[in-house]
């Protein structure tokens, strides 16, 4: 399958990488899509899922519906990360004033 250009990465990056990963309290992550929304001056990133990953019993995503790599950001990653299948639990998490003023 062809690399999305995206994905590419030339040296001058893996040594900002390498060095960031360096500092503590500094997390660095490559080759992860899905969408990092801006608001207010803060980055959120989510992991998009599907109605089908939700559990019908406790309404939350399953489990066996994660990849191993976002269980991993979900425990270890220093920024905000976030599992959502509704644009209402991004709103809500970034504090969106729903019906109010939207500057």
């Amino acid at each position: 399958m062809p690399r999305r250009r995206a994905d590419r990465i030339d040296d001058s990056q893996r040594a900002i990488v390498k060095a960031l990963r360096a500092l503590q309290g500094i997390t660095v992550e490559l080759g992860h899509d899905d969408i990092l929304v801006g608001y207010r001056g803060s980055t959120y990133w989510y992991e998009v899922k599907s109605g089908r990953a939700v559990s019908k019993k406790t309404g939350k995503i399953l489990d066996s519906a994660k990849k191993p790599d976002q269980v991993r950001l979900e425990n270890e990653f220093t920024g905000h990360y976030k599992i959502v299948f509704h644009v209402e639990q991004i709103l809500k998490d970034i504090d969106y004033p729903i019906g109010g003023d939207h500057r």
